[in-house]
């Protein structure tokens, strides 16, 4: 690991400005207890291990999306 590794629990801020959910195109935010990027659009959380988020759908949690509203 290199000296300019983020400490654990933290995503350098300008990759986050870059990245997008991959299913939606849609914003993410990070969640640094959890250590996951979370797509709220598409009710998935997307994992970073060492600091690198893990971009594929077929490795995201699925969560209950903030924005869903009961029908």
């Amino acid at each position: 690991m290199g000296k300019d590794s983020p400490p654990k629990g933290t995503l350098d801020p300008e990759l986050l400005e870059i990245l997008v959910c991959p299913l939606t195109r849609g914003e993410l935010r990070y969640d640094p207890e959890a250590e996951e990027l979370i797509s709220d659009e598409a009710g998935l959380a997307y994992p970073v291990k060492d600091g690198v988020p893990v971009m594929l759908v077929e490795e995201a949690r699925k969560i209950q999306s903030s924005t869903s509203r009961p029908s």
